[in-house]
């Protein structure tokens, strides 16, 4: 692209690590935060949020590790407007190359409430408060919660007095996806023309997906003049989600000739961060979802089919090869060796050691001896490999079945290095396995979520199974492919135990592992 200036850049600031994981059972292990900040750094996005440091010790622990171990990208942690999270939020962030402290309040009259502070009274908390973190650190970012339902005269307000006080970035978050792209276009534009040294700051903008439009309410913003996305990778988040990164980086890639702006994105690291987002969240992409579904370059009818065969751009807008799909879902058989395991892994995005390599290969044959053909999507399912340190492992399981929906499961749970066997009967073969888990591991977990899905067609496909489980607050998620859906759904049910075993024993006897929340501002 030649005659770029910085008015033609949109800053890309992800917020999978912070915003995305506050989806309820999103919660992932410091380990896996690291490796989805090291993909991110990667891929180039401009702004990591790696968290809400002052929210929990494990929280401050992997933004400080992220912002050590950051090569590219520009480190961001959230902070309430109180100099106790701000100060917690600096300590986090202050090792990174570039680093960035985000703090917010609410500004609407709804929000307002919840700290019962009067216009004037949160005007003076903003001054105090933005002041104190420019004090520490030249990058700061200020925003208002819900501004997009905060009244005009008070928004311009109090933006100037953050600009004052020294913030960089000026963040307009739709807070709960209210807004329309008109509206989310001309509020920036209002701001950038109304508000005194708006021209000296970054504009950006923050939308989620309530009502389905926060990629355009995004898009839009960057027409009025916003130069930052805030996004999450498969656009996880609260309820209905938050702007989706590849939805808006794709949408300035392949239309740039209406919205000429550019991101510095590596379009091809988009599927493999994707999947690994997807399988550490415990939350399955839709099929049909925008640009990284299963169904995104797929064609089944016969005008589709022969239209693709005669030129692929008559239905596709996008090349696979553009966010890192191969283009082709070629099988591998139980005859297939480790150089073609390797490269088939590669060419979906995978980079794995000789040592990974050999497990995987272990499970490649054991499948392949259960499947006529290895495709694509059961490989990737492969990745998702268990953990060899839990406390519980599935070590053997026997499911009898009666005719009138009553059903047997002895179970077999190597507990602490000691082999354990239960027998339980429930209503269907799932509802057996789970009595028997929790015969041998008993606990109050509820279950919030059981979902199976298909990898691949036939009769001998994998399953893939999320679970989501809750106990004492405390939200965990497991996931596992297998061509026995009933063996799925042990081993995913037992990964989200371990998780729970996990965070209960992290926070330690009679510890508060609840999330912060946003009544304990003042």
């Amino acid at each position: 692209m030649t005659n770029v200036t910085d008015q033609d850049r949109v800053v890309i600031f992800d917020t999978t690590l912070r915003d995305g994981e506050q989806s309820p059972g999103a919660t992932m292990t410091h380990d896996e935060k690291l490796e989805i900040a090291e993909l991110l750094d990667e891929m180039g996005v401009d702004i990591i949020e790696a968290g809400f440091p002052i929210a929990s010790e494990g929280d401050f622990k992997a933004v400080s590790e992220i912002a050590e171990r950051s090569k590219n990208s520009r480190i961001c942690g959230l902070a309430r407007a109180n100099f106790a999270d701000i100060d917690r939020c600096w300590e986090a962030v202050k090792h990174a190359e570039k680093n960035r402290i985000h703090t917010f309040i609410g500004t609407s009259p709804l929000h307002r409430a919840i700290p019962n502070l009067t216009m004037d009274e949160m005007a003076d908390k903003i001054h105090e408060t933005v002041t104190h973190a420019r004090n520490l650190c030249e990058n700061v970012q200020w925003s208002p919660m819900d501004a997009t339902r905060t009244e005009w005269d008070y928004l311009c307000r109090v933006i100037e007095i953050a600009i004052k006080a020294g913030a960089t970035t000026i963040n307009i978050p739709d807070t709960v996806g209210y807004t329309a792209p008109v509206e989310s276009a001309d509020l920036i534009k209002r701001l950038i023309e109304t508000v005194p040294g708006a021209d000296e700051v970054v504009f950006a903008t923050h939308c989620h997906n309530d009502l389905g439009m926060a990629t355009a309410n995004s898009l839009a913003a960057v027409a009025g003049g916003a130069r930052q996305i805030e996004c999450t990778i498969n656009g996880l988040g609260e309820r209905a989600g938050n702007t989706a990164l590849e939805e808006v980086v794709m949408a300035l890639r392949t239309r740039n000739d209406i919205m000429p702006w550019h991101t510095g994105i590596d379009t091809t690291k988009i599927m493999h961060i994707s999947r690994r987002v997807a399988t550490v969240a415990g939350f399955p992409v839709q099929f049909n979802k925008a640009i990284v579904g299963k169904n995104a370059f797929a064609h089944e009818s016969g005008i589709h089919q022969d239209g693709m065969l005669k030129n692929r751009e008559n239905f596709e807008i996008m090349r696979p090869e553009d966010i890192g799909l191969s283009g082709t879902s070629l099988p591998l058989g139980k005859h297939s060796g480790r150089a073609a395991l390797r490269d088939k892994l590669e060419t979906l995005g995978f980079e794995v050691g000789d040592n990974q390599l050999k497990d995987i290969f272990v499970r490649f044959k054991d499948l392949a001896d259960r499947k006529k053909e290895v495709f694509d999507d059961d490989l990737i399912a492969l990745m998702s490999l268990d953990d060899d340190d839990d406390r519980l492992q599935l070590v053997s399981m026997k499911v009898t079945c009666g005719t009138g929906g009553q059903a047997e499961s002895t179970v077999e749970l190597e507990f602490d290095g000691k082999d354990v066997i239960a027998t339980e009967h429930g209503d269907g073969p799932v509802d057996a396995t789970f009595k028997a888990i929790r015969a041998i591991y008993p606990n109050k977990a509820h279950l919030q979520l059981y979902q199976v899905h298909a990898v691949t067609e036939g009769t001998d496909a994998q399953a893939t199974v999320s679970v989501r489980l809750e106990e004492d607050g405390m939200i965990a998620t497991g996931q596992s492919a297998n061509t026995d859906t009933v063996v799925a759904s042990a081993k995913a049910y037992i990964h989200a135990l371990n998780r729970l075993i996990m965070r209960r024993e992290k926070a330690g006897p009679g510890a508060d592992t609840r999330e912060i929340s946003y009544k304990d501002l003042t």
